[in-house]
C-alpha cells in the first residue's frame, strides 16, 4: 500500500510544484520586461510540461526508460481522448469558433517525426537533436507570430491578451518563493513517483512501459484535464483545444528531446506495433473539430472517453 500512497504524494507534489514554477516564471519574466505572449509560448508551455520532463529524466537515470516514453505517448493519447472527452460530457465545447489549424498541423508533423525516429529503435542524442531542432523552428515561428500580434496591439488593431496567474503587484520575495518551491518540488515529486511506480510495476509483474502508459500518463494529464474542464464550463473552447494541441506538441519534441540527451531511450516493440499508432489515430480524430469546425458535443464526449477506456483495457490485459 505504501508505494501507492507515495506515488500519489509524488504526483501531488509534482502538480503543486509545476503550478508554483509557472507562476514564479511568468511574473518574473513580465517584471523584467519580456513580452507576455512570448512568455506564454515559451516559459508557461515548458513550465506546465515540467512534471513530464522531470519524470522522463528521472526514469532514464533510474534505468526505467519505458516509463519515460510510455509517459509521453500515454499522456498524448489521454490528452485527446480523456482530457477532451470528459469536459464534453459536462458541456458542449464550441470548437467551431476556433482557428487552430496551424498549431494542429505542427502537432501532426511532430507526431509523424516522433514515430519515424522511434523506428530507429532508440531515442539517442541524434534523435534528440532532430526533435529539439524541430522545437526550435516551432518556437521561432510562434515568436514571430507573437511579435506581429504585439505590433497590431500597439497599432490599436488588436486587443492585448492577458496571461492567467500574472499579478502586477506581486512582491519580488513572493516571486522568489514560487520559483524556489517549484525547483525543489519538481525533482522531489518526480523521484517519489518514478521510484514507487517502478516498485508497483515489479510487485504486480507489470512492465515499466505499461505503468508509464497508464498510471503516470493519466497522472501527468491531470493539470490539462482541470484546465480543460474549466475552459469548457466557461465556454472557452479555444483554451481547451489549444491546451491539448500545445501540450502534445511539447511532450513529443521537448520532453523526449531533452531526456534523450541524458541517456538513450530504447523503444519497446509494443510501441511500434500498437501504442504509437493509437496516439496518431487519436490525433487524427481532431480533424472534424479543427478543419470542419464541428463542436465537441456530449455524444463526442461519450465516444472519446469510451475509446480511452477501451485503450486502457487493452494495455492492461
Amino acid at each position: 500500500m505504501m508505494p501507492w500512497l507515495l506515488s500519489g504524494l509524488g504526483l501531488v507534489i509534482l502538480l503543486l510544484a509545476g503550478d508554483s514554477l509557472v507562476k514564479g516564471a511568468v511574473n518574473l519574466s513580465l517584471r523584467l520586461g519580456v513580452p507576455a505572449l512570448i512568455v506564454s509560448l515559451t516559459i508557461v508551455a515548458f513550465g506546465t510540461s515540467a512534471p513530464e520532463l522531470l519524470i522522463a529524466i528521472q526514469a532514464v537515470l533510474d534505468d526505467a526508460p519505458g516509463i519515460a516514453i510510455g509517459n509521453v505517448v500515454g499522456s498524448n493519447t489521454a490528452n485527446i481522448l480523456l482530457v477532451l472527452g470528459i469536459p464534453a460530457l459536462l458541456a458542449t465545447m464550441h470548437t467551431s469558433e476556433c482557428d487552430t489549424k496551424k498549431s494542429y498541423n505542427y502537432m501532426i508533423a511532430a507526431s509523424v517525426l516522433f514515430i519515424a525516429l522511434a523506428f530507429r529503435g532508440v531515442f539517442d542524442w541524434i534523435a534528440a537533436l532532430v526533435l529539439l531542432g524541430a522545437l526550435a523552428l516551432v518556437l521561432f515561428d510562434q515568436a514571430m507570430e507573437a511579435k506581429g500580434h504585439r505590433a497590431a496591439c500597439a497599432a490599436g488593431t488588436a486587443s492585448e491578451e492577458e496571461i492567467e496567474g500574472v499579478d502586477p503587484d506581486l512582491p519580488w520575495w513572493r516571486i522568489g518563493v514560487f520559483l524556489v518551491l517549484g525547483l525543489i518540488g519538481l525533482p522531489l515529486g518526480a523521484n517519489l513517483l518514478v521510484d514507487n511506480a517502478t516498485i508497483i510495476a515489479k510487485t504486480y509483474g507489470v512492465s515499466d512501459t505499461v505503468i508509464g502508459l497508464t498510471l503516470v500518463a493519466v497522472g501527468t494529464s491531470l493539470p490539462e484535464l482541470a484546465t480543460t474542464v474549466m475552459a469548457a464550463l466557461r465556454r472557452q473552447a479555444d483554451v481547451a483545444l489549444g491546451n491539448v494541441i500545445g501540450s502534445n506538441m511539447y511532450n513529443l519534441l521537448a520532453i523526449i528531446g531533452v531526456a534523450s540527451l541524458v541517456g538513450p531511450i530504447p523503444v519497446d516493440q509494443a510501441f511500434l506495433q500498437f501504442d504509437l499508432w493509437v496516439m496518431l489515430a487519436a490525433s487524427v480524430l481532431l480533424v472534424p473539430f479543427v478543419y470542419m469546425r464541428r463542436d465537441i458535443t456530449r455524444g463526442w464526449g461519450i465516444a472519446l472517453t469510451g475509446l480511452y477506456v477501451a485503450y486502457l483495457a487493452i494495455v492492461l490485459s
